[in-house]
């Protein structure tokens, strides 16, 4: 166990000596299932959870939510040319959401 590891234990046994960690919000719950993080890094994985909790959205994540709404709205549609339509649009979006994505890594580079 590296010291890190030891300085983080200790601190969380100190903090629940003290009582500091009971009464936290979703105790005795289970933890929330996020299948998303396991395509990210674990510090962006937080960095996103934070945000989301302060009502912050970063760009990539929005335009993920709208990918997905139109995955599902073009495979409710048989029209051809609205098919066509709906996948032009679903393409603009995974690349404007793939810009994004490289942006923020080059940003954290």
């Amino acid at each position: 166990m590296s010291w890190l590891s030891r300085l983080a234990e200790r601190q969380i046994r100190k903090a629940r000596l003290k009582g500091e960690l009971q009464g936290l919000a979703g105790e005795g719950k289970p933890l929330p299932d996020r299948p998303g993080d396991a395509f990210v890094s674990p510090g962006d994985a937080v960095g996103f959870r934070i945000m989301a909790e302060a009502g912050v959205l970063p760009e990539e994540i929005a335009l993920k939510k709208q990918v997905i709404a139109q995955r599902k709205m073009l495979a409710g549609l048989t029209d051809e040319g609205e098919r066509k339509a709906a996948m032009a649009e679903l393409a603009r979006l995974e690349m404007l959401q793939a810009i994004a994505e490289e942006s923020r890594r080059k940003f954290l580079r």
